[in-house]
């Protein structure tokens, strides 16, 4: 383990560079005003040094030798020393707000990035990564990015004084300078020894912290399961023992950051007492005097912080490029969806879209074709049900006709057109779909339903009657300004569905694909929605219902069995009860768990 996080850790300084000059190129002004305050406060600071050096050889000395000091020297001093600390304290402003506000800036923008990008990438991207990685990536990945942007400027202004220290204790003493500097080689090898050290453990930490949110969003979104099934000790045990894991990984960055700091603090100071030990020496033996002696030794003092700072900057870079590299994972993603340029204009007469499948294909790994080889055609305003088993491909083939994912092979037209040639916009307005668990947002009932479009209350309205809606949202409280809680904890399951129903049909859809959204509704409510988005004119929407209840089903104008991953039959309910056993198996089955539930629930209320 210590050999791989060797490894791991060999180039993190450079890496931590080259993050650290994304910022600096897109942050320019800032970074130089913090970086212009931080090298005002180094040579403020470095001056403090000459007027000590001054004091000592014009004040103090000459007070030990006549025994008084003149008030014109006093006053010179203090006039010195407070003129130095008013201008370093103009420094330590400067840099430490612009630091502050390029991190944050930097921060912000780059959620925004991270947050852009998951709405670009598909579908199928986003199923490959789960949501407490999504999570950490947008949160704790980008402030481990630009966390070293908050001593840069500070580590960047103190070279300049470090460069200047140097040149003063040159100056001064030559031999004094350097014994002092022989500390240097010693700091920088313990700095290379400790991005060794504690890059692998960044690493894990990084991983593990996106680890623990998946679990923890896991376990809030299936609190209702967990509860019932009584299932809280082994979900609790689930997230402890990743958390243990995240905190025992810590602990062993944190030993290895506990030891190189101190040392990093103690190598100075071992080399000022160096050079008052040889000081001494050569003020005895005349070779120097005791004003260069306490220079050297206050400016040694001085360029231990310098080389803290660079410390401080060098410890935030493990961390930090890690977190780095798995945002720039996600920015870097590819699979976007491109989409055409094409209007979705719909025929004369008409506001039903035809729609067309041919040889669809698609596939979640490959190899394991989940679609093969469906066509289908359904005409404007027509309606046709797709009945089939569990995983024969139902979901995924209304998450095609969406066009949430694309297929493998084969295509889908509406109204001749593939849906890879639409719009951005285009396919938005054209097609509409409903899931079979429906989203409620912390919002009103308006605001759930229009999800910030401009539509009028009357139209909102009239998409909740078509939902069998407008009863239930007209006896809430505060009717469309109620606001329905996180995922639409106050609403049934029905409801639920109901809500996110009319939510599509306000925005007057061509093709309305809906993946048994009416799963949780009464039968009646459920042959009323369906029959009022029926239209014998042609004038409704093309409707794709995945359904199960043999009323529904009895309202398509065609049926398609699916077995399997291919279409085995289609035609009306009726003709597939008289020539499909396994169809008729199908929906029988269904159809008589569903009466044995509902009986069970009448005996038990």
């Amino acid at each position: 383990m210590a050999d791989e996080h060797g490894q791991q850790g060999r180039g993190s300084t450079s890496a931590g560079f080259r993050v650290l000059w994304v910022a600096i190129k897109r942050e320019p002004w800032i970074f130089t005003v913090s970086t212009l305050g931080s090298v005002l406060f180094g040579a403020l600071t470095v001056a403090d040094a000459w007027v000590l050096g001054w004091s000592t050889d014009h004040v103090v000395l000459p007070a030990f030798e006549t025994g008084e000091v003149g008030a014109d020297m006093l006053l010179a001093v203090l006039g010195l020393f407070l003129g130095v600390a008013i201008l370093r304290a103009v420094g330590i402003v400067a840099r430490r707000l612009g630091a502050g506000v390029m991190q944050y800036r930097m921060q912000a923008h780059t959620r925004r990035a991270v947050t852009r990008q998951y709405l670009t990438l598909p579908m199928e991207w986003h199923q490959r990564h789960p949501t407490g990685q999504l999570l950490s990536n947008a949160n704790s990945d980008v402030e481990a990015a630009w966390g070293p942007i908050a001593p840069l400027p500070m580590a960047v202004g103190t070279v300049a004084m470090m460069v200047i220290a140097i040149v003063q204790m040159l100056l001064a003493d030559v031999v004094l300078a350097l014994v002092g500097l022989t500390i240097f080689p010693v700091v920088i090898a313990v700095n290379v020894a400790y991005q060794r050290l504690a890059q692998g453990w960044m690493t894990r930490a990084q991983q593990l912290r996106a680890e623990v949110s998946e679990i923890a969003h896991e376990s809030f979104d299936g609190a209702m399961v967990v509860k019932t099934l009584g299932r809280e000790p082994e979900e609790t045990e689930r997230f402890g023992s990743r958390a243990r894991e995240l905190r025992d990984v810590n602990i062993k960055a944190g030993r290895i950051r506990a030891a190189f700091d101190p040392t990093l603090a103690a190598l100075p100071n071992i080399g000022v007492l160096v050079v008052l030990a040889v000081g001494v020496s050569r003020v005895l033996s005349g070779a120097t005097d005791a004003g260069a002696v306490v220079t050297v030794a206050y400016l040694l003092t001085i360029v231990s912080f310098p080389i803290r700072s660079i410390g401080w900057l060098l410890g935030e870079f493990p961390r930090s490029v890690v977190g780095y590299r798995r945002v720039r994972g996600v920015l870097d993603a590819t699979g976007e969806m491109p989409y055409g340029d094409r209007t979705a204009a719909a025929p004369a007469g008409a506001r039903g879209a035809s729609l067309a499948v041919e040889g669809l294909a698609y596939s979640y790994e490959p190899g394991r074709r989940l679609l093969d080889g469906v066509d289908l055609a359904v005409a404007p305003g027509r309606t046709v049900a797709v009945v089939g088993a569990t995983a024969s491909g139902k979901s995924t083939l209304t998450m095609l006709l969406s066009r949430l994912v694309d297929p493998d092979a084969g295509r889908i037209l509406l109204d001749g057109t593939d849906l890879r040639d639409l719009a951005r916009g285009e396919l938005a307005e054209a097609v509409a779909s409903v899931p079979q668990t429906p989203f409620l947002f912390d919002d009103t009932v308006r605001g759930n339903v229009t999800l910030g479009a401009d539509v009028t209350d009357d139209e909102v309205w009239a998409a909740l009657r078509a939902a069998q809606a407008d009863g239930f949202v007209a006896a809430l409280a505060h009717g469309l300004d109620t606001r329905l809680g996180e995922r639409g904890t106050s609403l049934s399951g029905g409801q639920r569905q109901r809500i996110s129903l009319a939510r599509a049909l306000v925005r007057r859809p061509r093709l309305l694909v809906l993946d048994d959204a009416t799963s949780a509704v009464d039968p009646e409510v459920e042959a009323r929605i369906l029959a009022a988005l029926r239209d014998e004119t042609g004038a409704g929407p093309t409707l794709v219902v995945v359904a199960y209840r043999k009323a529904t089903i009895a309202l398509a104008d065609q049926v398609v069995h699916l077995q399997g991953g291919r279409i085995v039959d289609r035609g009306t309910h009726a003709e597939l009860l008289r020539r499909s056993p396994s169809y008729a198996h199908l929906v029988n089955a269904y159809e008589t768990e569903h009466d044995e539930t509902h009986d069970d629930q009448g005996v038990n209320a």
